[in-house]
C-alpha cells in the first residue's frame, strides 16, 4: 500500500475502527469467536442483553461486513465472515499488555529489579 494512505483508504479504515469502538460489539464478536453461529436471542442471553440491542449492534456489525447472517426458520443466525477482526483484536491485546508492562516498570522500579 502506498503512503500517504489515499482518503477514500482513510475513511474505510476509520469507519473500520468506529463500528469495533463499541464494547457490546466486542462482546458479541468474542461470543461468535467460539461458535460457528449464533442466534441473536442465544447472544442477548449470553451477554445479558436485550433482543433489540444484540440485534442493532449485530446489524451494525454484518454492514461493515465483519459478520454473515442466514435464516434459518424464524430465528436469525450470525457467524464470523471477517476472522481479520480477531488478529486486529490480538495485536491491540499484545500492545495493551506491552504498555501495562511499561507502566508498571515505571510505577514500582524495584518489581522490574525483582524480576531481572
Amino acid at each position: 500500500m502506498s503512503h500517504p494512505l489515499p482518503d477514500a483508504i482513510v475513511e474505510l479504515i476509520a469507519h473500520r475502527f468506529a463500528v469495533l469502538a463499541e464494547p457490546m460489539r466486542i462482546k458479541m464478536l468474542d461470543h461468535l469467536r467460539e461458535r460457528e453461529e449464533a442466534s441473536v436471542l442465544e447472544i442477548a442471553h449470553v451477554l445479558g442483553a436485550s433482543h433489540a440491542n444484540v440485534s442493532r449492534h449485530l446489524n451494525v456489525l454484518h454492514r461493515a461486513g465483519i459478520v454473515g447472517r442466514r435464516k434459518s426458520g424464524t430465528k436469525v443466525m450470525y457467524r464470523i465472515d471477517d476472522p481479520s477482526v480477531f488478529r486486529l483484536c490480538e495485536e491491540v491485546c499484545g500492545g495493551l499488555a506491552e504498555r501495562h508492562r511499561e507502566l508498571g516498570a515505571l510505577l514500582d522500579p524495584q518489581s522490574e529489579e525483582a524480576a531481572a
